[in-house]
């Protein structure tokens, strides 16, 4: 891979996996989920991340059912061997209810949508083929084990799994070496750390976290979703972000904002820098995905690398995830913490 603009320090995902830069970029707000785009920006902001360093792309079959995939194809395959794509299988919408989802790890569809995406990327090979979500009547041996069989025919170089327990996590890794696990960890969410980060740290798989500024909300960008958010937000059906369990979650920011103010900082720097420093403290490769359609926002992001947070700053923010109010999703059955 070439280094000639990295700027961001570098870590590996997984034993023999990719080396990338320690901040990745999620894709798929620059397509779904978070209301209108501007594409010129959102391009633009593809390609100055690269120049900051980022090398870690984040997309999935799921967003915008595949629209996403189309959209980063471009440049993908402008900066082949500077980037890593990450793509998922796993999760299947329902065209009459947006709002309804299937999951699903049974091998014939994982076959077809493994071709479905390198033909949407336009790529030979998927870098890092993460299982979306985890299906409970497919044995996860079986599934990992068909995951091998397309790094044996070429089409994968490196596996992933995303929102399993820690159970899980070394049952797949004894099929196949797992390069990364992705699930959701910020200062609101870290019910991963019982379970997935110590299984993660022994047997050596990078944690890659997702919403590490908590879908916006630790940017204090928004203090209640259904009211200020467009009806096209998905944002206004998560438990955490609407009434009462909002107005609560706004005041836990308290402490974030200090820090922000005393440092010269934004609260979305703070909170990042945080997720950044659990490698140290956990002993792992730790490279989030925030994501953003916008430059400077991604200025802002990557600058979060660069702050280390003290002690003191550490103890002050310890309490908030125990305070947050409502769940992750309201539908906690497709995350690990449903299942630990």
């Amino acid at each position: 891979m070439s280094t000639d603009r990295t700027t961001l320090p570098t870590t590996v995902l997984g034993t023999g996996g990719p080396a990338v830069g320690i901040q990745g970029l999620g894709c798929m707000g620059m397509s779904v989920a978070y209301g209108p785009t501007d594409e010129a920006e959102a391009r633009a902001t593809l390609e100055h991340a690269l120049e900051q360093g980022v090398t870690l792309y984040d997309t999935a079959e799921l967003y915008g059912e595949g629209e996403n995939e189309k959209f980063i194809a471009p440049f993908v395959r402008a900066h082949r061997d500077e980037v890593v794509v990450a793509t998922k299988f796993g999760i299947i919408l329902d065209n009459d209810d947006p709002l309804k989802r299937t999951i699903s790890n049974e091998p014939g569809y994982i076959r077809r949508a493994i071709e479905g995406s390198l033909r949407r990327l336009g790529v030979e090979r998927i870098d890092l083929y993460y299982m979306h979500r985890r299906d409970v009547n497919v044995p996860i041996e079986e599934t990992v084990g068909v995951m091998a069989e397309l790094v044996a025919e070429g089409k994968v170089a490196h596996l992933g799994l995303s929102e399993v327990t820690g159970p899980e996590l070394r049952a797949a890794h004894a099929v196949h070496p797992i390069a990364a696990v992705q699930s959701e960890w910020s200062l609101f969410s870290r019910d991963i750390e019982a379970g997935v980060v110590p299984a993660a740290r022994d047997l050596g798989v990078a944690l890659v976290p997702y919403s590490p500024l908590g879908r916006g909300f630790l940017t204090g960008s928004f203090t209640d979703a259904e009211k200020e958010l467009t009806k096209e937000d998905y944002r206004r059906v998560q438990p955490r972000f609407t009434g009462e369990n909002a107005a609560a979650n706004a005041a836990l920011l308290e402490p974030v904002r200090r820090i922000a103010e005393a440092r010269g900082a934004t609260l979305a720097q703070v909170a990042l820098a945080w997720v950044q420093q659990r490698a140290a403290v956990h002993g792992l490769a730790v490279v989030p995905i925030p994501g953003t359609r916008k430059r400077s926002r991604l200025d802002e992001n990557v600058g979060a690398t660069r702050i280390e947070l003290t002690e003191e700053e550490l103890a002050a923010l310890e309490p908030i995830a125990g305070k947050v109010a409502g769940d992750r999703y309201a539908d906690m059955s497709f995350a690990s913490a449903g299942r630990e």
